[in-house]
């Protein structure tokens, strides 16, 4: 156990976790998972009550990435600032985005495509962003210190994502096919 852990009566082992380190790595990565799906429910209900328009939580993400610093993305920097490799699955999200109206597609292959988002996409991540300050800002003042505690988790996480993109790719050269 660690150090700032009581020692618990409850068996936290399994098959993925035998040792005190797998144990706390194991409950992390169990939280994590837990976190990205509510992460996923809040951004397509606070959507939905945004703008009527059922979407996924990486659709939405796709959204307001366009949107990030009012200029244009590719595809392909829309992959690297979401870190996904699913091309199709991207594509399907934006062909979604642009039937609603909430993004334009500009260029050519040619040229280039880019995303941007439209009048009608500025004003519901507007509303979105509104409802998100009401709803889940506002929460965040419970905790002791959030911008500190948000701060220090977003660095965690940010090292996790290196740690874990270098086990996936160690991970490929141990396939057995």
């Amino acid at each position: 156990m660690s150090p700032n852990k009581p020692e618990s009566s409850v068996d936290r082992r399994w098959h993925l976790a035998q040792e005190p380190l797998e144990v706390e790595l194991t409950d992390f990565e169990y939280a994590l998972m837990r976190a990205f799906e509510s992460f996923g429910r809040w951004q397509a209900e606070c959507l939905a009550s945004s703008a009527r328009l059922e979407a996924s939580g990486p659709e939405n993400a796709l959204l307001h990435v366009i949107r990030m610093h009012d200029r244009p993305k590719t595809i392909k920097e829309l992959a690297r600032l979401t870190n996904r490799d699913d091309i199709p699955n991207i594509q399907y999200s934006l062909r979604k985005l642009l039937k609603a109206g909430l993004i334009a597609r500009e260029g050519s292959s040619r040229t280039g495509v880019h995303y941007t988002v439209t009048d009608e996409g500025r004003a519901i991540t507007d509303r979105y962003a509104e409802i998100r300050r009401e709803l889940l800002v506002s929460l965040l003042g419970r905790l002791k210190s959030p911008d500190a505690s948000l701060r220090d988790a977003t660095r965690t996480l940010e090292l996790l994502v290196g740690i874990y993109d270098s086990a996936a790719l160690d991970a490929v050269t141990h396939r057995r096919d």
